[in-house]
């Protein structure tokens, strides 16, 4: 995983024996290695950072979003995944939806909520592989919702481009981000005391109900999904109506009942084994496996022999991703997936059969095991192989875009999300965990526990089916997408990214840069990214741009224009635009790590 040439990174590649962690944000990065150094594990380090992603970060996430997560015990000797994907409710039809007079799920407000899993993901996890109290893992982020974290330049930005919605009608919302009734100026201090008492609450109803840790535990998960969180969910979904993205007013479907069934889960993850490394991913109830579709394309080109980054390669990589895409779109959902098919090598030598010099304009699934794709239909009738609706946002953002994080248009609707983290700890222990939904611009606040429910239902279609069609009882098709490797059977990468669809090309390029590059971790973060957005988006309202590359303009310029000269509709952009990997590594006798420069927040740490 050495590199042999001499390449200039932002920083260094991280090296040591002890811990490490990754992650988007520097107070995440530092509060996990704080855990380390204080005896913790990589499951409490994972848990008490993911919390503080909730307040430095809430723009991308928070307490009613959701979290997949990958993760390595070394006491296992396995890798398993953790879903903490809520579910839709019980009320959640298509019949419902379409007496409402709707043809997709809103993109904002309480109509587009699920059950909010991130918590139930991380109480598992921190059950069954950790060491830690509740207390303590929530203590980190108590301090930072009491005294306040530094407001990033986005941060602002996003709550500039929503501020008329939080004055006009989402006022509960108001009261926690605009605090004196103005927006935040960048590096100012944000705090969010109802969240922080809340959160206190938990801890305080936990030891009150227990004097054991798994005691503890199961009490604070009682009292999220049954008990005053339960209840203050419910209350806020059965009462006023909000403003949401279809331009009317609407309430929330979520009862207590629908808290009270759903219960996080530890699955099986999905795997694909590629030049001597077994990558693993979610299942395909998320968008993970897509990935793993990508490599068992590539795995019959010579990329070695393309050269990383040449005209050859971007093409090649790119034609893949429309092809696996495409199936995404066709075959994945909370459903009976043909994942087998999907990944065996005569369906895939067939598809990789329609990769020529020539760029693809059409959205072209496959039929694994015989059997017929069906691609949804846009409103009105366009088929989403045609759809060419643009950039799914309606009205340009506020401030200026950093890579990775939404674009947030006024009505509070985002393309694209997320944050990451990666740890590592001396006794080989490894998380990959992609926590999102929930942001502070995805639906009103509720004022009792400061924090608002999630909108991951605007992933389902409202057409009968499909494997993503909305039914109750069953998680959106999700594009959260944590990554974990094994080298030679080994556990050797803990990786992800945010980036909405775009989540596993960047992870692909990051890899791909390691294993055909010889590259090392920071090298291949900092290397130039690019990504299609030919297939449709996952956020509402669901367009898709057929045939457009995106690449950063630090790629040879020989490289773009052969690129157009295939028939690539190139579009570059900045220098450090796309992209805002973290990952950790064990190599040999060393633990590693490396983070992004780009959106100048994230940060990896240790020693």
């Amino acid at each position: 995983m050495t590199s042999s040439r001499n390449v200039f990174t932002t920083r260094p590649e991280l090296s040591g024996d002890f811990g490490m962690v990754a992650s988007t944000h520097w107070l995440a990065s530092a509060t996990g290695m704080s855990v380390l150094e204080r005896g913790g594990n990589a499951f409490d380090a994972a848990v008490a950072a993911g919390f503080v992603l909730q307040v430095a970060e809430p723009h991308l996430n928070g307490p009613g979003g959701e979290v997949p997560i990958l993760l390595w015990s070394e006491a296992d000797q396995r890798v398993s995944t953790v879903c903490g994907q809520g579910v839709a409710p019980a009320a959640a039809t298509i019949e419902r939806f379409t007496e409402l007079g709707l043809d997709m799920v809103p993109g904002t407000g309480p109509l587009a909520a699920t059950v909010p899993g991130a918590f139930g993901g991380w109480m598992l996890m921190l059950e069954r592989w950790g060491t830690w109290s509740l207390a303590d893992v929530l203590a980190p982020a108590i301090h930072y919702a009491e005294r306040g974290v530094p407001v990033l330049e986005r941060i602002a930005a996003t709550i500039e481009s929503v501020e008329r919605l939080f004055t006009d009608d989402w006022t509960t919302s108001a009261a926690i981000w605009l605090p004196g009734g103005k927006v935040p100026e960048p590096g100012a201090k944000l705090a969010n005391p109802a969240l922080a008492a809340t959160y206190r609450r938990l801890v305080a109803e936990a030891e009150a109900a227990s004097s054991t840790r798994a005691g503890q535990l199961e009490a604070a998960r009682r009292a999220w999904y049954e008990g005053f969180v339960a209840e203050a969910v419910a209350g806020f979904c059965a009462g006023k109506a909000w403003l949401d993205s279809s331009g009317r007013r609407h309430g929330g479907l979520l009862t207590g009942d629908d808290l009270a069934r759903w219960s996080a889960s530890v699955e099986e993850p999905v795997s694909f084994d590629y030049h001597g490394h077994t990558v693993c991913k979610t299942g395909p109830w998320g968008q993970g496996p897509v990935f793993l579709q990508q490599l068992a394309l590539l795995s019959g080109f010579d990329l070695d022999g393309m050269g990383l980054l040449g005209a050859d390669y971007v093409h090649t990589v790119t034609e893949a991703a429309k092809l696996a895409f495409a199936d995404r779109e066709a075959w994945y959902g909370d459903a009976d997936v043909p994942m087998d098919d999907l990944l065996s090598e005569p369906y895939n030598a067939a598809r990789r059969a329609l990769v020529t010099d020539a760029a693809s304009l059409e959205l072209r699934p496959g039929s694994p095991g015989g059997r017929s794709p069906r691609l949804p239909v846009f409103p009105g009738g366009s088929m989403a192989a045609v759809s060419g609706v643009g950039e799914p946002t309606v009205s340009r953002p506020v401030g200026r875009p950093v890579p990775g994080e939404q674009v947030v248009a006024a009505d509070g609707s985002v393309r694209g999300d997320t944050c990451h983290l990666d740890v590592v700890d001396r006794h080989g222990n490894m998380v990959s965990a992609t926590p999102s939904g929930g942001w502070l611009q995805s639906s009103p606040t509720i004022p009792e526990l400061g924090f608002c429910l999630g909108t991951r239902a605007q992933m389902f279609w409202l057409q009968e089916g499909l494997p993503a069609s909305l039914r109750p009882g069953t998680r959106p098709r999700t594009t959260l997408s944590p990554s974990f490797a094994l080298r030679d059977g080994r556990p050797w990468l803990a990786f992800g990214t945010p980036g909405g669809d775009q989540q596993d090309q960047w992870s692909l390029n990051f890899f791909l840069a390691l294993v055909h590059g010889g590259l090392n971790l920071q090298e291949a973060i900092d290397a130039p990214m690019f990504h299609s957005e030919h297939f449709p988006s996952s956020f509402f309202p669901r367009g898709s741009r057929p045939g457009v590359l995106q690449v950063e303009d630090r790629l040879d310029p020989a490289v773009l224009a052969e690129l157009r000269r295939r028939g690539h509709e190139v579009e570059s952009q900045g220098s450090w635009t796309l992209g805002r990997l973290s990952a950790v590594a064990r190599d040999g006798d060393f633990l590693k790590a490396a983070a992004n420069p780009r959106g100048v927040q994230g940060y990896a740490a240790g020693r």
